[in-house]
């Protein structure tokens, strides 16, 4: 009897030194805050949240905002000739994203995921100069000045992959490539030009000519004019694409 005491003590004894010799494991950690450095070339100011729901789901949530100035890759959607008739244009955007994000690999918010999402933008612009030669018998008459302004928004849903990476031994530091991503939706606008000049029908026609004419890729549009100018009115398809390096912090 003495002997299985013994042997028992021994045994326990063993056990509590193991639970010694082994730390506990730190709590997972479940939020990051996170920003998009690649953006800020675009002058693109953003922020976004995301939370771990469980292992292999989350959700994350992105704000971001353009302060106004040159409209980004503009060239690419105008010629040389028409980007000069559009004078001192700038603009200024706000974007809004949830996403619900699939985890593939290790999960907590760690290695390859799936991210379907809803996302609204909305454009503006400044009040900018834009001008048409109206022209008679095919000859050049006189440079007709316009003044427009206006807005437009969008609603659109997509679909982006991914992977994310803790950088450090505490994995405090957050690293998220995107892929890609594209969305596609519907968007709404209105922008209105004016002029100095009354315009004659021959003038209007000729306006809504030139303006319809500019052709702008992804964008659906339909153009009205009267004496004083014209109205650009948006209704239709509204695509992007999604693509970055986020950096962040996790706690």
């Amino acid at each position: 009897m003495k002997k299985y005491l013994i042997l028992s003590l021994c045994f326990l004894a063993q056990e509590a030194g193991a639970q010694e010799a082994i730390p506990d494991s730190p709590p997972e950690k479940f939020n990051m805050i996170k920003t998009n450095v690649t953006a800020y070339a675009f002058r693109n100011i953003n922020l976004s949240y995301e939370r771990s729901i469980n292992q292999w789901f989350s959700v994350n949530i992105a704000f971001g905002t353009m302060p106004e100035g040159k409209a980004p890759f503009i060239n690419a959607f105008l010629s040389d000739e028409d980007e000069k008739r559009f004078q001192n244009l700038e603009i200024k955007a706000v974007n809004f994203t949830i996403e619900p994000r699939f985890y593939l690999g290790h999960g907590y918010g760690k290695g390859f995921y799936i991210a379907p999402y809803y996302r609204y933008s909305k454009v503006s612009s400044n009040t900018f100069d834009f001008y048409y030669d109206f022209t008679v018998n095919n000859q050049a008459a006189f440079r007709v000045p316009i003044k427009g302004s206006g807005s437009a928004n969008g609603n659109s849903g997509g679909l982006m992959a991914g992977v994310q990476f803790f950088l450090t031994h505490s994995k405090n530091l957050v690293l998220d490539l995107w892929i890609a991503g594209a969305h596609y939706g519907s968007g709404k606008g209105d922008f209105v030009m004016t002029s100095d000049y009354v315009l004659t029908p021959e003038m209007q026609a000729q306006l809504k000519k030139e303006i319809e004419n500019l052709d702008i890729p992804f964008v659906k549009y339909t153009v009205e004019t009267n004496a004083n100018g014209a109205r650009v009115k948006i209704d239709g398809p509204w695509a992007g694409f999604r693509s970055g390096l986020s950096i962040g912090y996790r706690f």
